[in-house]
């Protein structure tokens, strides 16, 4: 089985015959490089571009996932499919321009993703700033990317703000979400995956000055009002709870204010 897109911008760079193999040819900066895995940043014509390529990922990384419960990345499609749904669903990501792979035995299949690379940006984790209208916009900002994901059934899975990128340079700040890699699509979101992307962006929130009103502007935005924490009492006490052990995996204790923060509610 094949598939492949080729963004128009690019058929001056590729051609459908061999795709893969023209893909994986490519040099460029190296971003991260595994054993069967490697990003690099390409530049081609006047554009850069990120190229994430996939050699398969071997029948024992299929066994150990599915032994420890978990279904096994096999390669870009579940980037490529993010990309396209949480699009749709009018949340700010990455562009895929194009997109390949080959291969029908699941440990060797071979595929590769191109996006467009989104220049002049920090992450949130890197922002900083002392105006509380920008604060309470990015919270609101952040709240409704993540309830559009969790509505069109995506679940990130390394949902931290370190995967939030931020444009300084419009006048209303703008955030790209990325690092789709390990991303999950299904028709809805179970509330255990919910609790795991929402625990995660707690946690990588609470150094950056978070209170409990700053929370609860998320909820509010998140869920449509603050019923929801009587309503759907278990999962924000799941949240909470995700993110008070995350922070304790690093530290000996929590701090007075952030386990005020992370009081049960």
């Amino acid at each position: 089985m094949t598939e492949q897109y080729i963004g128009q911008e690019l058929s001056d760079w590729f051609s459908p015959v061999q795709l893969f193999q023209q893909v994986d040819q490519l040099e460029g900066e190296v971003f991260r490089q595994v054993a069967r895995r490697r990003t690099i940043k390409v530049r081609l014509g006047a554009e850069n571009y990120f190229a994430k390529i996939h050699h398969g990922v071997g029948w024992g990384e299929i066994f150990k996932n599915l032994l420890q419960g978990r279904l096994p990345v096999l390669g870009a499609r579940n980037e490529w499919l993010a990309i396209k749904a949480l699009r749709a669903a009018g949340v700010p990501t990455m562009e895929g321009v194009l997109y390949c792979e080959s291969g029908g035995n699941p440990a060797l299949k071979k595929s590769a993703i191109l996006t467009r690379s989104l220049e002049n940006r920090i992450t949130l984790e890197d922002y900083e700033t002392e105006n509380p209208m920008i604060k309470r916009h990015m919270i609101e900002l952040v709240a409704t990317m993540a309830k559009r994901m969790h509505g069109a059934g995506v679940n990130h899975r390394d949902y931290y703000l370190c995967h939030f990128l931020l444009d300084q340079r419009s006048e209303e700040p703008q955030l790209n979400l990325i690092d789709l890699h390990r991303a999950q699509l299904r028709a809805k979101v179970p509330r255990r995956w919910l609790v795991k992307d929402l625990g995660g962006l707690l946690f990588s929130a609470l150094g950056k000055g978070m209170t409990k009103r700053d929370l609860l502007r998320f909820v509010r935005v998140y869920s449509g009002d603050l019923t929801t924490l009587r309503i759907n009492r278990a999962l924000w006490r799941g949240v909470i709870g995700r993110a008070r052990k995350l922070y304790l995996q690093d530290h000996h204790s929590i701090p007075q204010d952030i386990g005020r923060l992370l009081e049960q509610p």
